[in-house]
């Protein structure tokens, strides 16, 4: 592509890795529409299917820092192909299995393992390598692209699952996910400079970055030692566990369980899971637009505080009527990943550009160790409680106690240049 064309490549990869991220959060929403079909088939316990689920988020979460490394190294073409390829034949073998343990090693480890090379970093990672302006909203359009993904999945694999059985439904995702392949392989690119280009907005170009070398795995493990002496760092984290134990852990994976305990069939439940995805959409773009022109401490606290008080509501919302509901996909929708563009844009004023999709990619190892305990813990206090009102009371305080806390980013210190531009550059 020529430097005059008027469409830079960036959107491109852009369409691109929003597209990917559709694929990867629909293959990690599926297991939520599984949960009943296997208990009912295999006879296996909602504890002994959250544990599979939970090893997923946690994988998902922790084999980000080195996929991240990995792309940095061999770039994103290979490894966003090679990770996909590797879904697809995970998720192909499951209408095989008969055992549990088949269950945590195909869905657990293996889909855990490769779409995390597909995960949250990589928006982070394709705005700062792609994008000198509108980073806050390119960061917030990939992130929404994991609530379409959702919106897309959801209703679409618990209608199968119903009509045609759980078999059929895993075979069309498999069939999804095949048909990506040529195109991350054919359009996706891994550096501008490899098209002659600047990164999009780039007035004053620098000179071409030179390819990464070295292990991968030390440079995650430096990155990581580099950004742990902030205390910033960790606030930032610590709202980000929280995050992920309210978003993918709690309602991601037991939402629609928790629909059935009340009388909704799966299809209602999925539908209201999707639902919520398209406010997601919507909040997770807004926020992206937001996080370029506010400060991103006031968002976060919004953001957290807000969804608390929505999971407070929502033992009361299944008793009222499904509009009840329904008022809570929208506000917990908004919120969903609206919380993604704001803490990229505060750690970005913490650990600066060139390790931001490694940083990333560490902050997101703690929000899927959140959405791995709240993924078992949730199962577990249901089985305990025969409800799954002390999960969603307990997490509702979490969110309201971390929303204070972010507010303390950068506080206690003399004024952070970087910090201060964030809020509203």
């Amino acid at each position: 592509m020529r430097k005059n064309d008027r469409l830079h490549y960036a959107w491109v990869i852009v369409a691109v890795t929003f597209v990917a991220t559709i694929m990867v959060a629909g293959v990690r929403a599926t297991p939520t529409v599984l949960i009943v079909p296997f208990e009912q088939e295999y006879h296996w316990s909602r504890a002994t299917i959250s544990f599979a689920i939970s090893i997923n988020l946690l994988l998902y979460g922790a084999v980000g820092p080195f996929a991240a490394a990995v792309m940095d190294r061999f770039g994103a073409r290979c490894t966003m192909t090679l990770a996909l390829a590797v879904t697809a034949a995970s998720v192909a073998l499951t209408p095989a299995m008969t055992e549990a343990w088949e269950l945590i090693a195909l869905w657990g480890v293996l889909v855990g393992l490769s779409t995390g090379f597909v995960g949250a970093y990589l928006a982070a990672f394709i705005a700062a390598r792609w994008f000198a302006t509108r980073e806050g909203l390119v960061i917030g359009m990939l992130t929404a692209g994991y609530a379409a993904g959702q919106l897309v999945f959801l209703p679409t694999m618990a209608a199968l699952a119903t009509n045609a059985g759980w078999r059929i439904a895993t075979v069309a995702l498999v069939a999804a996910v095949v048909a990506l392949l040529p195109v991350t392989a054919v359009f996706m690119r891994d550096r501008p400079e490899n098209l002659g280009l600047a990164r999009y907005g780039d007035r004053n170009p620098s000179r071409p970055a030179a390819p990464t070398v070295g292990n991968p795995v030390a440079a995650a493990f430096s990155a990581l030692a580099s950004g742990a002496r902030s205390r910033d760092f960790w606030l930032i984290a610590a709202g980000y566990f929280a995050c992920g134990a309210t978003t993918n852990g709690l309602l991601g994976t037991h939402l629609i369980p928790a629909c059935i305990d009340h009388g909704l069939s799966e299809v209602a439940g999925a539908s209201l899971l999707a639902f919520t995805g398209v406010f997601a959409l919507i909040g997770g773009t807004l926020s992206g637009w937001l996080s370029d022109r506010c400060d991103n401490r006031i968002l976060l606290c919004c953001y957290y505080g807000f969804r608390g008080l929505a999971l407070i509501y929502l033992p009361f919302a299944f008793d009222m009527s499904f509009y009840g509901l329904t008022l809570f996909s929208v506000v917990y929708g908004l919120d969903w990943i609206a919380a993604a563009p704001p803490t990229v844009r505060l750690l970005t004023g913490v650990v600066g550009t060139e390790r931001i999709g490694i940083m990333v990619a560490w902050v997101t190892v703690i929000h899927q160790i959140g959405s791995a305990a709240a993924a078992y813990f949730a199962g577990a206090l249901r089985i305990a409680f025969g409800t799954y009102f002390e999960a969603f009371i307990l997490s509702g305080m979490l969110l309201v106690a971390v929303a204070v806390m972010v507010l303390f980013i950068g506080a206690g210190r003399r004024p952070n240049v970087d910090v201060l531009a964030l809020a509203g550059d």
